[in-house]
């Protein structure tokens, strides 16, 4: 049996953080991770975190990862991979699969980090081949550049439904529909809006009734439901597909704690059974702490806080740094986590209804039924302003934790202040240079430039853009609304790639000046992929 001050179970974000803390107080630590490569989730992420510098906002996730394991290995952590831990015991044992071996080792403390799994959904045909799960369509896209599909309807309007959405868009897959059983969108507003403009249709309160082949997938029903989630007859749609995906939520994988005899409970609000444990992640056993979502679904950025809090409290616990110190270094992480948690999608606003802003403003229907601000409603947030030359227009409408434009802004532009889930609001004292900083950090893809007075019939909209082929100066299309919808003609007048932008480029456009606050996405003459 080896033995180790410090046992990691998770070699992902929360893991991973958790052992680089402990490593940086002393602790001999080891990290086993059953899959083949380390990072956890943060490897199939290539969309931009939210948040702010301390939580890595504007910084895309694999990015993040790959810092991760850098500051793991120059902290001597040692990992160890393709390791299944298939027991924990009391006495803070542990059997580990390794190569078909099973091994023994002890550590004087450990921190379980495993993670989530997908929840499935069941209906007619959903065992054929073609219905997948949304992190199985990211490892297939971001992992392994395999197209999962060519025309997927995803279930799920949650933050991964809508982010895996738009990286499906990336990949060259046409996505025919978004569909919901709940009578709202459940992740962020401006994930759904960067969708929406791609021209994907919102189906709420709607839901699968079978998928259609024999032996794959080719074809898909849906149908809405009534309060009760029961079918409506006679409101059937078809969608001819290959691929039907899956983000119907996560479940903690609280196995191991369960087999150690920690005290569970089954919280909803926290994705399932869950250990009962205090703020550092101690459970009810003295020495085994958890971090991520094993202890309630959140965000990769809650996560790698909550590894780092486990890992100082660990570290005090075993006697290499004392109470004080741990203390202090916790009061910070608390502070950072505690901004996460703020705003209309704070875990104590989990299935509640928000109608207005913190700032009082009437939240958006149509983007919580249809993915995207109507026209007559964008006016009255406070990112909306006009005046004459280049200025930013910040479709940010609901309170999410982030912050990237306000540092952006070489000119100060912009101002969120110090809680970071504030809607942003254009300084109308400061000139804006037209940069495009801010555009390019936006996490959310919810900021664009704007000059009503471009020309005297024109005006240019600067959008951010993630797609190939990328079109150039010059290339004419049709400029899509909010809805995705055709607009107007478009001519590409700026196509500005930057290392500072990190792969978002910014596309500018001219388009008639009576489209200057409708026009938000360029569809070039050719199908962009």
């Amino acid at each position: 049996m080896k033995r180790y001050d410090l046992i990691v179970v998770g070699a992902g974000p929360s893991g991973l953080s958790a052992a680089i803390e402990a490593a940086k107080k002393g602790l001999h630590v080891v990290v086993f991770d059953e899959n083949e490569k380390p990072g956890g989730q943060l490897f199939k992420q290539i969309h931009k975190f939210f948040g702010s510098k301390e939580h890595k906002a504007k910084i895309r996730g694999f990015k993040i990862g790959e810092s991760l394991l850098a500051e793991a290995d120059e902290a001597g952590v040692e990992v160890v991979l393709n390791a299944t831990v298939c027991g924990l015991y009391q006495e803070k044992e542990l059997t580990v699969r390794i190569h078909d071996q099973i091994h023994h080792y002890k550590g004087d403390a450990i921190i379980i980090a495993t993670g989530a799994s997908e929840n499935m959904v069941t209906f007619d045909g959903w065992t054929l081949p073609g219905v997948i799960g949304a992190g199985a369509a990211q490892t297939m896209m971001n992992l392994h550049g395999v197209k999962p599909g060519n025309k997927v309807l995803m279930l799920g309007s949650g933050n991964v439904g809508l982010v895996v959405s738009f990286q499906l868009l990336q990949c060259g897959c046409d996505v025919v529909a978004l569909v919901d059983a709940a009578p709202r969108i459940g992740g962020y507003g401006v994930h759904a809006a960067k969708v929406a403009r791609t021209g994907v249709p919102f189906y709420l309160s709607h839901t699968i009734v079978k998928a259609e082949g024999k032996d794959h997938v080719t074809g898909v029903t849906i149908a809405e439901v009534d309060s009760h989630f029961q079918f409506i007859p006679g409101t059937e749609k078809h969608f001819d597909v290959d691929t039907i995906c899956l983000a119907v939520g996560l479940s903690p994988m609280s196995q191991l704690l369960k087999m150690a005899g920690c005290k569970m409970e089954d919280n909803p609000k926290r994705g399932g059974q869950v250990p009962i444990c205090d703020k550092q992640g101690q459970t009810s056993i003295p020495g085994i702490y958890v971090a991520g979502d094993v202890s309630g679904i959140e965000e990769a950025s809650s996560a790698m806080i909550e590894g780092r809090m486990a890992g100082l409290a660990a570290s005090e616990y075993l006697g290499f740094i004392d109470k004080a110190e741990r203390d202090t270094s916790l009061e910070a992480l608390d502070s950072a986590l505690d901004s996460l948690r703020q705003g209309m999608f704070a875990p104590k606003n989990k299935g509640k209804k928000i109608e207005k802003t913190d700032e009082g403003i009437d939240i958006s229907q149509n983007l919580l039924k249809h993915g995207y601000v109507a026209d007559d409603e964008i006016e009255r947030f406070p990112g909306i302003t006009h005046r004459v030359g280049v200025h930013p227009i910040m479709e940010c409408t609901q309170n999410i934790p982030c912050n990237p434009c306000q540092d952006a802004c070489p000119m100060h532009c912009i101002k969120i202040g110090e809680q970071i889930t504030s809607l942003p609001v254009v300084d109308e004292d400061k000139q804006c240079i037209g940069c495009g900083m801010c555009v390019a950090s936006c996490s959310g893809q919810a900021i664009f430039l704007v000059d009503e007075s471009f020309e005297e019939e024109y005006a240019s909209i600067t959008l951010p853009y993630e797609f190939l082929p990328l079109p150039t100066t010059g290339d004419k299309g049709m400029a899509l609304s909010r809805s995705g919808k055709p607009i107007c003609e478009a001519e590409v007048i700026d196509v500005k790639s930057s290392p500072a932008f990190d792969q978002t480029h910014l596309l500018t456009i001219k388009v008639p000046k009576e489209y200057a606050m409708k026009a938000r996405f360029f569809q070039g003459g050719q199908e962009n992929a």
